[in-house]
């Protein structure tokens, strides 16, 4: 490839994709019924600082921009947004037992190829009930696979 060639390509506008939600009705109403099955009993706060945090892990621009405006609408501290990408290093208290636990499990599940260490599940374990916890993986599970059709569909963030 010539350097001219790579420049063009790199401009060029990407091919449109497939529109999921039309293109597969069906399946794309499934998942809007696991979303929303997911969140039942979960904190709103928890089930936000969960999606922003697999989408900054999954690079899905389009996801991370509608989960921090929901986060915001819903009342969530900027702090708390800020450094959620950094929840470990921040300051005491600035995320809950609970909510280190949720977000240490969500690390482990979205990067699922080094499995799910004992210890990040028994953590999560011990801050939340059992039905509570298949609840969280349920939603851990909605958030990755809306990431990756939005990324593979290349849904634009702000746009729809």
């Amino acid at each position: 490839m010539t350097i001219t060639e790579n420049t063009a390509s790199a401009t060029t506008a990407p091919a449109a994709r497939v529109n999921y939600a039309k293109a597969a009705p069906k399946a794309f109403r499934a998942l809007l019924a696991l979303d929303a099955a997911s969140r039942e009993g979960l904190d709103p706060a928890l089930v936000e600082l969960v999606q922003i945090r697999s989408s900054l892990l999954n690079n899905c621009a389009y996801c991370l921009d509608m989960h921090i405006k929901d986060a915001r609408k819903a009342g969530e501290r900027e702090e708390r947004l800020y450094l959620l990408s950094v929840w470990r290093e921040a300051p005491a208290g600035l995320y809950s037992a609970k909510e280190q636990a949720a977000l240490a499990l969500t690390e482990a599940v979205t990067r699922i190829g080094d499995g799910v260490p004992d210890a990040v599940y028994g953590r999560a374990a011990e801050e939340f009930e059992e039905a509570e916890l298949a609840q969280l993986l349920s939603l851990i599970f909605t958030i990755n696979t809306w990431n990756r059709i939005a990324i593979t569909t290349r849904k634009v963030p702000g746009i729809g």
